[in-house]
């Protein structure tokens, strides 16, 4: 399937709530049962290699999505709860079925594989990763359960590769997900509506940024 812009600046808010509507999503809605004094923000691999217009893997969708992952950090950073970045390498020993699959890999001292400077990971945690998995050989699982996280709020890039591997991986070991629609991005608006409703059936409570920021209003209260 070719690559297309499906959200803009312009369009995001609205496409993500039909998104949203689309799945015909059971109740309670998130604000019900997230809790920031357990959640944890998962940013996955906002590298420029997904950033640049000129690289292999660029994602048209990836810079409407970064204005909301930008006050999800803000907002986690504020009230002292984890933000962990991934940064996505590989080299000719951890590659595995990467290498075969896409022959052009993120080599780890390429400019490429940084993740973009208009993020803040100056209070984060920065994890490398060699698979779409996030908990795959990383100490992410260890590093989420020593600050007592049982919640994880997934955004960044793709939403059918590496954020939906991750969510389901998250699912499995315990925790509850809350993946963001709003503040994640892929190739193309198949791939996208298809992970969501793949998710929202069994592994993860679809969210938008803005219901996530609504919630941190709550807890300040």
């Amino acid at each position: 399937m070719p690559k297309e812009l499906y959200y803009t600046p312009e369009t995001i808010a609205k496409r993500s709530r039909a998104f949203i509507n689309a799945l015909h999503l059971r109740k309670p809605r998130p604000e019900d049962h997230f809790s920031f004094d357990r959640a944890a923000l998962l940013v996955l691999d906002m590298q420029v290699y997904f950033l640049d217009p000129y690289a292999h893997a660029f994602v048209p969708s990836a810079q409407a999505i970064l204005p909301g992952i930008q006050k999800l950090t803000g907002m986690f950073y504020a009230n002292k709860r984890p933000v962990i970045f991934t940064r996505h390498t590989n080299n000719p020993e951890n590659a595995g079925q990467m290498r075969r699959w896409w022959h052009d890999l993120i080599q780890p001292a390429s400019p490429l594989s940084q993740i973009t400077a208009d993020l803040d990971t100056s209070e984060g945690i920065i994890i490398e990763k060699s698979q779409y998995d996030a908990f795959y050989e990383t100490h992410l699982q260890r590093l989420l359960e020593e600050k007592s996280v049982r919640q994880v709020v997934i955004c960044g890039v793709m939403t059918h590769l590496c954020c939906e591997t991750t969510a389901r991986s998250a699912f499995m070991r315990g925790f509850e997900v809350f993946f963001t629609v709003d503040g994640t991005a892929t190739y193309n608006q198949n791939y996208h509506q298809a992970s969501l409703l793949n998710l929202a059936h069994g592994f993860a409570t679809p969210i938008l940024v803005q219901e996530v920021l609504k919630n941190l209003s709550k807890h300040e209260t």
